[in-house]
């Protein structure tokens, strides 16, 4: 079938943000409704925290998560998943690169997790983006929508927290409102927040994006409680010694897609994901040796995600 807006089957996806706004202007209530929201710095302990181009999907009994979320979406868009029936929920962190076969995913994996609920809706919501100058954000929202317009199922749109709703101006400069969010598992509440802890092997999982892996991965098996990486090899990047000779601030203009709004910490996690490339520039060999995931499971003391093998 397709997208619904209030439960009305679109007989279109909306062709861009203003649009979508100007036919339907309670998206911008609902916004203004989150916005509204205090931002959380949620830590490690029950959390999943998936960066761009992965996804994960729960339900609301797992006894090893309670928050999904990510952050760090500049002209990204986050996108949560949820079904009422069951509370399957699941949340992935789109560009433009991918985005198809993640939607497509991401959708498998809630209705899976909700076979033998014969109630329930799914429930889309679409938070991140923003008015940038360069249109980037424009551009993952369409490739968003037409891949959910495009699905054999409705899917209800509920928050739509992007592109002019979610932009605020700062000494002339436009800026991102909410570039993170967190997802309460139980209760499907989702808030602004950010995550000082962003999981393990991180630099690895980054270097997977940054020499342009295409794949959304999923990155969590709720029934068995393990948090998942790789395999996967990547290209290998040319002229990485070069790269990391670069100052800060020619990093964050070259290797950003909105270098005027990146956090601090931009420059630094890029250069630290670049060293693992320069140290690992064939992962298939150096890093998973034996052609298996590195597989995560959360500490019953601590909390934390800690190596697990069978």
């Amino acid at each position: 079938m397709v997208l619904c807006v209030n439960r009305t089957p679109l007989e279109e996806a909306p062709s861009d943000m203003t649009t979508l706004f100007h036919m339907h202007p309670g998206y911008r209530d609902s916004a203004a409704v989150l916005i509204s929201i205090p931002t959380k710095v949620v830590g490690p302990v029950g959390l999943l925290y998936v960066i761009e181009r992965e996804l994960a999907v729960t339900v609301p009994h797992d006894k090893n998560v309670n928050i999904l979320g990510t952050d760090n979406a500049t002209t990204c868009i986050i996108v949560v998943l949820r079904h009422t029936g069951s509370g399957a929920v699941g949340i992935t962190h789109l560009n433009s690169v991918g985005c198809e076969d993640g939607v497509v995913t991401l959708i498998e994996r809630v209705r899976e997790l909700s076979v033998g609920f014969p109630e329930g809706r799914l429930e889309l919501n679409l938070i991140g983006g923003f008015a940038d100058s360069r249109n980037y954000s424009e551009g993952v929202f369409q490739s968003i929508m037409h891949a959910f317009h495009k699905q054999p199922l409705e899917v209800d749109l509920i928050i739509a927290c992007v592109g002019e709703a979610n932009t605020t101006v700062r000494a002339g400069v436009r800026w991102p409102i909410i570039c993170g969010v967190g997802v309460n598992i139980k209760t499907g509440e989702i808030f602004p927040a950010t995550f000082p802890d962003r999981g393990p092997e991180l630099s690895l999982r980054l270097a997977r994006h940054l020499t342009g892996g295409h794949q959304v991965l999923d990155v969590y098996d709720c029934s068995s409680g393990l948090h998942r990486i790789g395999p996967f090899n990547y290209e290998p990047l040319r002229g990485v010694d070069l790269w990391l000779e670069q100052s800060d601030e020619f990093i964050l203009q070259h290797l950003s897609t909105s270098p005027e709004v990146e956090p601090p910490n931009f420059s630094t996690m890029i250069r630290q994901t670049l060293k693992y490339i320069q140290d690992h520039p064939f992962p298939a060999i150096t890093v998973f040796r034996d052609n298996r995931p590195h597989y995560y499971k959360r500490d019953e003391m601590t909390g934390m995600w800690v190596p697990f093998r069978f």
